[in-house]
């Protein structure tokens, strides 16, 4: 049986892993289902499921979504909130299919 999800996966190198976590699930649990506490988050967008954990080194995301166009479209929406959150910092951000 295939699996009826297409899915992409990030590591962020970053010693505020945590923090933009906090920030991310905070900022989107005000419109959307969402859990989290220092090291895991989860959001629940319609376009598909975020997520996330914290260590000392980074931020790694694990999304899900129902087709190619929505996943990019997560993507984005990840990428953009999480650029507004870092602006003092450079973080490189590469996205990778699941092994």
């Amino acid at each position: 049986m295939t699996d009826p999800f297409h899915r992409a996966e990030a590591r962020v190198v970053t010693e505020h892993a945590s923090k933009y976590l906090q920030q991310l699930c905070k900022h989107f649990q005000h419109k959307l289902p969402a859990s989290f506490d220092a090291a895991a988050g989860a959001i629940s967008f319609q376009l598909g499921e975020v997520k996330l954990a914290a260590d000392a080194q980074a931020l790694s995301f694990a999304l899900q979504s129902p087709s190619d166009d929505d996943l990019e479209k997560l993507k984005d929406v990840v990428v953009r909130h999480l650029l507004r959150f870092s602006f003092r910092e450079e973080l490189e951000i590469t996205w990778r299919a699941p092994e």
